[in-house]
Formats: C-alpha cells, sequence, structure tokens
C-alpha cells in the first residue's frame, strides 16, 4: 500500500535484526522501499539487499562522506551506473546533494562532487535523490545548469517558492517524520498546501524518527533521547499527513504511490512484477 522513497537500511542500526525490518515493514502495508546509497563503498550493499528482498536502491555520494571520497569514487559510480543500467532495481542516482548546516564542510568540495554526479545521472538517463539542507538555492542552481530526468528532493524544508520551483523541474518533495511534530510549522504548511502531484513519503530511517519513537516528551529534540525509526513507522506517519491534508489514508497512498513511480519509473515496472 505504500511506498518509502528512502530508507537507509545498510546502516550499522539495522545489523542485529535487517530481514525483520524488512518484514514488519511489509506487515505494515509497506510494499516497496528505496535505498540509497551514501558512500562507493556500499554500493555493492544497498544493491544486495535490494535483490535480496525485493526492494530499490540507488547509487551516489553524499555530501557529508566526501571527506574520505576522491575521483576514483566518481569513477566507480560511473562504472557501477554503466554495468548495473539494466537492472530493474537500479531507481535513481542518490543520495547526492548540498549540505549547507553542518559546520566546517568543503562547500567547493560539495558542489563539484554535486555537479559530477548530475552529469554521471544524466548520462545515465536516471532521476537523482537530493540531500537539501539549506542548500535549496544552490540545487536548484546546479539542477538550470545540467538537468536531469526529475527525481526527490529527500526532507524537504525550504520554502514554497523554492518548493515550486523543484516541482517544476520535475521533482516531487519527501515527506517524513518531522511533519509529525506539532512545532515543525513550516514543514507542516507545506505538507498541507502543496499539490497533491507534490509530495512523496519517505522514513530516512534509521533517522528522522517520528514524534513518538522518543522515549518521553522532555527527551523530544535531544539526540540522546532518539528513538531507531524503521519503514514500518510510514503508515503511522502518512495518517499524520493524510489529517494534514484532509484526505483519507487509501487517497494518499494513492497519490504519494503514483507521485514516486512518477518521479522514480522504475519502481512503476517493479509494481508489477516485471
Amino acid at each position: 500500500m505504500w511506498i518509502d522513497t528512502h530508507c537507509h537500511l545498510d546502516a550499522p542500526e539495522f545489523d542485529a535484526d535487517r530481514a525483520a525490518v524488512v518484514s514488519r515493514a511489509r506487515a505494515a502495508g509497506v510494499s516497496q522501499i528505496v535505498l540509497p546509497a551514501v558512500a562507493a563503498a556500499h554500493f555493492d550493499t544497498v544493491r544486495e539487499l535490494a535483490h535480496t528482498h525485493g526492494l530499490a536502491y540507488a547509487l551516489g555520494l553524499h555530501p557529508l562522506w566526501l571527506a574520505d571520497a576522491s575521483e576514483e569514487d566518481l569513477d566507480q559510480l560511473q562504472q557501477a551506473l554503466q554495468s548495473h543500467r539494466d537492472d530493474p532495481r537500479l531507481v535513481a542516482v542518490g543520495e547526492i546533494g548540498l549540505d549547507h548546516f553542518v559546520p566546517g564542510l568543503d562547500l567547493a568540495r560539495q558542489q563539484r562532487f554535486y555537479r559530477a554526479q548530475l552529469k554521471l545521472a544524466r548520462d545515465a538517463g536516471l532521476p537523482v535523490i537530493l540531500h537539501v539542507r539549506r542548500s535549496a538555492d544552490a540545487l536548484l542552481q546546479g539542477l538550470r545548469l545540467i538537468g536531469v530526468a526529475g527525481g526527490i528532493a529527500h526532507a524537504f524544508n525550504g520554502s514554497r517558492q523554492q518548493a515550486d520551483q523543484f516541482l517544476a523541474l520535475g521533482f516531487c518533495l519527501g515527506f517524513g517524520g518531522t511533519l509529525t511534530f506539532d512545532r515543525a510549522l513550516q514543514i507542516r504548511r507545506l505538507a498541507a498546501d502543496l499539490p497533491d502531484t507534490a509530495l512523496v513519503l519517505e522514513t530516512d530511517a534509521p533517522d528522522i524518527p517520528p514524534h513518538w519513537l522518543y522515549r518521553t516528551a522532555a527527551e523530544r529534540g535531544v539526540q540522546a533521547g532518539q528513538g531507531r525509526n524503521e519503514p514500518a513507522e510510514l503508515p503511522a506517519i502518512a495518517a499524520v499527513l493524510a489529517g494534514l491534508r484532509r484526505v483519507s489514508v487509501e487517497t494518499l497512498a494513492q497519490q504519494t504511490n503514483s507521485n514516486a513511480q512518477l518521479v522514480l519509473p522504475r519502481l512503476a515496472a517493479l509494481a508489477c512484477g516485471r
């Protein structure tokens, strides 16, 4: 019934019960999960997980992992995209993008890797999954210079104007656990007001847990009190979004699944069993 468009199932937080996490997701009605890579060393892992569990994956170099990346990693990405170009479970290039939130990062290095990966995605004919953190305008600038086949602006938290610009370029916007917090006014307002065609659902598991995964109300907003997120939480997150948009969960499932399959076209073939 649901598609989780962003989950890091390869993260060490899932080492103890990875198969059970997938089973719980399926039992909760999550029919498909997209696994983005964050580093070249993870390419084989996310691909193997996708094939083992009947999921989808993306290959890319995350901006927060670039300190240890090299030009050879870009070559490895290019080679992997070429080698697996006919793999129906490879649905995007990602997670790529820019992070202007974490202090001390080399922004010029991020920009260079971002644009290089946009070119690889363009050449491969694949959409992209973008990391967007206080970087929407810079990401949009890159997309205008290097056109790609749309994709998803993951964990979107920009302005309505920025949202509209991503939509005009063929993107959907990813929403997840953050919108479950009453104080997340900007995200909740966007989630309520954007067009039906704009939104996809995601967990970013094990990160961005919804509010109910904190042990106590006093611990909300404190990193140490954070619980592990997982794809089985997606239906409950979706119920919050449905309430904000004043639609049924069934309607929301149909809309967000259709959107996900539109911006990540290979998901549609997976849903049909091809």
